[in-house]
């Protein structure tokens, strides 16, 4: 058998986005990346999603556990979020609530939207503990990533505020890239932050010792307030959100570039 006759007889290769073996090699990293923005993008767009309110805050806060007020007053506020956020005109959802996915405080954002009837978001990533969807999540709208960064990036796109419990090491990674991008205005649109719990807050970071050795301006102790109960939380972010309701905002697609090119 002369070679051309042997190669007629090879069976088809996959074709390249087929092909599972190389679709996990490092030279197909850039299309895993892309497709961790795309996959997102076009379920948001087709369940009508056009802006967020995430929620930050530590797994360890559960429903049983010996700091679960966190956990209630996280739920509560979801609920109301939600249910203020359905009242608002348009054929489109607003302000959705958005988690990390996982259990905690996670959990109970994505419960109370649920309980209040909302679609609700959840940003999973896979770690080696504690990070499981939780079941309240919208399920068109339950993301698993492998990039931390673009789980990040998902974050800020569509956030129009966002609320911070007592949280670890994560909570922290987030709550301060936020407010990097906010302070440096690396976002086109204003965040408005909210850091739940004074008390646990002002323990665990001296924000005027910031200021006190020059390492950011005064003004940017306004980035965020403070609140202690759902009900002050709910006002402070309806007062800032309001600027985001027609008629006031111009039609918009309903996922609005939010980050600087």
């Amino acid at each position: 058998m002369d070679e051309l006759t042997k190669n007629a007889h090879l069976d088809r290769p996959p074709l390249a986005y087929q092909n599972q073996e190389f679709l996990k090699t490092p030279d197909a990293r850039v299309l895993r990346i892309l497709s961790e923005y795309l996959e997102p993008f076009a379920h948001f767009r087709k369940q009508k999603i056009r802006d967020t309110v995430v929620f930050f805050g530590s797994a360890r806060l559960r429903e049983d556990g010996p700091l679960s007020h966190y956990y209630e007053a996280a739920r509560k506020l979801a609920r109301m979020i939600t249910e203020w956020g359905a009242k608002i005109d348009g054929g489109i959802n607003r302000f959705v609530i958005t988690s990390g996915g996982g259990p905690g405080i996670m959990e109970a954002a994505n419960r109370g939207a649920a309980e209040a009837g909302g679609k609700t978001i959840g940003l999973n990533i896979g770690l080696p503990f504690e990070q499981f969807p939780n079941p309240y999540i919208t399920p068109e709208l339950c993301f698993e990533f492998h990039y931390f960064f673009m789980r990040k990036f998902w974050f800020a796109y569509m956030a129009k505020a966002m609320v911070v419990f007592p949280g670890g090491f994560g909570t922290m990674d987030e709550l301060f890239e936020l407010l990097t991008l906010v302070q440096t205005r690396k976002l086109a649109k204003k965040i408005h932050i909210v850091l739940y719990g004074s008390e646990y807050w002002k323990e665990l970071i001296n924000f005027d010792a910031f200021v006190k050795h020059d390492m950011i301006a005064k003004e940017d102790l306004n980035l965020f307030q403070f609140a202690d109960d759902p009900e002050t939380a709910l006002e402070i972010l309806k007062k800032g959100l309001k600027m985001y309701i027609p008629p006031a905002e111009p039609e918009t697609p309903y996922i609005a570039e939010t980050v600087k090119p």
